[in-house]
């Protein structure tokens, strides 16, 4: 079949939304992590703004593999957006103009070099900006090591920015606006924090500057994203008559909210985004209302033999289950968010949860849950327990994160997580009630904090048994 791109760009139905023809389209965004998120995401409010403003087209950096940016390559950058909803509908986006991987170091850097770059954006995932614990640079993570050494090209996205922002500095250029994209309690605070103690390490003056001028915002993304498929590319296939490999999807709704800091460069709240100054209120709705009962869909979906949000919703007691754990423990704790009704939300939250159009893998949602528990349950559980509450439905939902991750490891089916190896050595020999206080021990997922408070610890060891051993009722899931 023809292959989407510029030249085959006519022979799109009318029926599908295509660009406007750009010609004159600068690079003014760098963005580290093109997967599917910031294509179906970011990607998209740019598109729109580039009718009115051609200055922003977006260089796409890849730094561990080249399979998107090839095949965004190939395609001249063109793709489908899939928005599954009750009405379907398709959007071909056009805001990439630049595509470079791990190869590519010398163009990165000149990009990064380059005045009319002003926003320099991630999606790297949690992982990604090599935090310890407790959210401040890990010094001792093996990619800021090697970037530290600097006998390189560097490693991490930490590393990326601060070398740009080293030459910039070194040019006497005005530094770029740096825009974390990924679901992170203060991910603004976080990264400006890391940046700053990176290039402390070895140039004070440059972490001076950088602490000074560059203006981290904090934001908080929002529109639930089912991986690329092969049935959505055959379902594209057939709506366009052309091959799209580069295809994403997502659900209608779509947030963008960022933190208020001034000119940022591109104009995002004209193309739908929302500036704020209490991007922290927006951003604990999200992680912990919409996350956290993402994340305990996806380990208790499991163990009771879901694969998708939507079958797991279909499952009357887990999603009783689930509701009563949004409104009657994490609502509590979200605090008043102006402009924000959080009962509505949590309708709007179950509702998306329900939608058939979208299939979101639980085993998608399940990785990496020793990096996300901590916020999307984590915070929930500690603001509780400061109240003197025991959040029964939280401690189950940890407890279901133990069980999966000891189910995997007994099965020898691989734990996609970046603490793989401490989990497969904390779960060697243990039950699921030893494997809790074993990851507390490690501050692997459960905080250490925690074995300070015994009631609590007991409370996640039988939550632990009861999901390894599908004692439902004992966990609150009814049968």
């Amino acid at each position: 079949m023809t292959r989407l791109r510029r030249a085959t760009l006519g022979l799109v139905p009318e029926t599908v939304m295509r660009p406007a023809p750009r010609d004159a389209i600068g690079t003014g965004i760098v963005h580290f992590g093109p997967g599917a998120f910031h294509r179906a995401h970011q990607a998209a409010y740019i598109d729109t703004l580039l009718d009115t403003d051609p200055r922003w087209g977006i260089a796409a950096v890849s730094l561990r593999s080249r399979g998107t940016i090839d095949t965004l390559a190939v395609q001249d950058g063109l793709y489908t957006l899939a928005i599954r909803d009750a009405a379907p509908s398709y959007r071909i986006i056009d805001a990439h103009r630049r595509f470079l991987g791990p190869q590519d170091a010398r163009a990165t850097m000149a990009l990064l070099a380059d005045p009319a770059v002003a926003l320099v954006t991630m999606t790297v995932t949690e992982k990604g900006y090599c935090l310890a614990a407790d959210g401040t640079l890990d010094l001792d993570h093996p990619d800021i090591v090697a970037d530290r050494r600097g006998d390189a090209d560097p490693c991490s996205v930490i590393g990326w920015i601060v070398a740009g922002l080293a030459r910039r500095h070194a040019a006497g250029i005005a530094p770029y606006v740096v825009m974390p994209c990924d679901n992170l309690a203060d991910n603004g605070g976080k990264l400006h924090r890391a940046l700053v103690a990176f290039a402390a390490s070895s140039d004070p003056v440059l972490a001076d500057w950088i602490d000074r001028t560059v203006r981290v915002p904090g934001t908080m993304v929002d529109s639930i994203t089912p991986a690329s498929d092969e049935p959505l590319y055959d379902d594209v296939a057939g709506v366009l008559g052309l091959e799209d490999r580069g295809a994403v999807q997502r659900e209608a709704l779509a947030q963008w909210v960022i933190e208020d800091v001034g000119d940022i460069g591109p104009d995002l709240a004209a193309a739908g985004a929302t500036l704020t100054t209490d991007v922290a209120g927006y951003e604990r709705a999200k992680l912990r209302m919409l996350n956290g009962a993402h994340s305990t869909l996806a380990y208790a979906g499991l163990l009771r033999g879901h694969d998708s949000v939507a079958a797991a919703m279909r499952d009357p007691a887990l999603a009783d289950f689930v509701e009563a754990m949004i409104r009657r423990e994490i609502i509590p704790t979200v605090g008043i968010v102006p402009g924000l009704d959080l009962d509505r939300y949590a309708d709007d939250v179950l509702a998306r949860f329900r939608n058939p159009a979208i299939v979101h893998r639980l085993d998608q949602i399940a990785q990496d849950g020793s990096q996300k528990l901590p916020y999307r349950l984590g915070d929930t559980l500690a603001a509780q327990r400061a109240a003197g509450v025991m959040p029964h439905r939280v401690v189950a939902a940890l407890g279901c994160w133990a069980a999966f991750v000891l189910a995997r490891l007994h099965a020898g089916t691989p734990v996609i997580d970046p603490a793989a190896a401490t989990l497969a050595a904390a779960a060697d020999g243990a039950t699921p009630a030893d494997f809790v206080v074993a990851l507390a021990r490690q501050d692997c997922g459960l905080s250490r904090t925690m074995l300070d408070d015994s009631d609590l610890i007991d409370a996640l060891r039988r939550a632990a048994d009861a999901a390894a051993s599908g004692q439902w009722g004992v966990l609150g899931i009814g049968s």
